[in-house]
């Protein structure tokens, strides 16, 4: 069975196992992970993971750039390695753009490696599309970042 919750302090030596063994995701150090519980998370910050079959298999973690929580960024993303492939990533991202459109979103961005190809075909399924790049953005190695951007459809003014 797979479900998406709030990520909770327990999940914090998960997050840090997944996170670290996932080389596409945004490397955070530990502090940074245990950041998402200290209660000094920007306002409004979201993390959610997904279970499969009682285990995390995966994380997300965003938050939202304005005021009014118009404008969101996804932060970091990550699956487990034997749980790729399998459509969860896809899962997880559909419930932060569903909890992003609940909160009144209409544009959630994101930065990405050039070379993140899987990652870059996740996102392009959810109608991401590039609004940008960052020069020399990633080290190890040093590589461009993309800026993606989502945007909710407007209702149409007559």
């Amino acid at each position: 069975m797979i479900r998406v919750r709030p990520a909770t302090r327990l999940d914090l030596p998960r997050l840090l196992e997944i996170g670290g063994h996932a080389a596409t995701s945004t490397q955070w150090s530990e502090s940074q992970y245990a950041r998402l519980f200290s209660g000094e998370t920007p306002r409004g910050q979201v993390a959610l993971v997904i279970h499969e079959d009682e285990q995390v298999a995966g994380f997300l973690v965003g938050r939202p750039l304005t005021a009014d929580e118009d404008e969101w960024e996804l932060e970091n993303i990550a699956v487990s390695g034997p749980a790729r492939r399998r459509g969860l990533g896809s899962h997880l991202l559909g419930e932060f753009l569903r909890l992003v459109r609940e909160r009144g979103g209409w544009d959630v961005f994101l930065e990405v490696r050039e070379s993140n190809h899987a990652a870059r075909a996740l996102y392009e399924k959810w109608a991401f599309l590039e609004a940008g790049r960052r020069k020399s953005y990633y080290e190890g190695p040093s590589e461009d970042a993309l800026i993606l951007k989502f945007s909710f459809p407007r209702p149409s003014r007559h």
